[in-house]
């Protein structure tokens, strides 16, 4: 990460969308490895994005934001909802930290069953659409 001013912390100025990621997995207590796994990637997948040799898709980048409770506007842009800046974090008790962590693996399973009921949507209409000309 190349900057952690408390002015303008993790802004389009200050920092690239692979420092956000990096910036939102750290503070959300996660290794690389840990959040790849829930997003479903590759390790060497998730250092691509951090090191801002490649983007994820639309539905990573969803299950990303919810993971680490950040809003899809701050990754893309630093605007928005993000993680606390430098020194205004204060230490969870491991019960608050444990919920939060059940919160973000639900969202992110949410997100995952829209996306898997878009694409069964959308194969149903195809389906239709197919008997309906035949």
């Amino acid at each position: 990460m190349n900057a952690m001013t408390k002015e303008g912390w993790y802004g389009p100025e200050a920092a690239t969308f692979g420092d956000r990621i990096a910036g939102a997995r750290e503070q959300a207590n996660m290794n690389q490895a840990e959040l790849a796994r829930r997003l479903g990637v590759r390790k060497a997948t998730l250092a691509g994005w951090e090191d801002d040799f490649s983007e994820p898709r639309a539905n990573k980048l969803s299950m990303m934001a919810g993971l680490l409770n950040v809003s899809l506007s701050w990754l893309l842009t630093g605007e928005g909802e993000g993680p606390l800046a430098p020194g205004d974090d204060k230490p969870l008790g491991a019960d608050l930290s444990d919920i939060l962590t059940e919160m973000r693996d639900l969202r992110a399973q949410m997100t995952a069953a829209s996306d898997r009921l878009g694409r069964l949507e959308k194969a149903l209409r195809v389906t239709l659409k197919e008997q309906a000309g035949a």
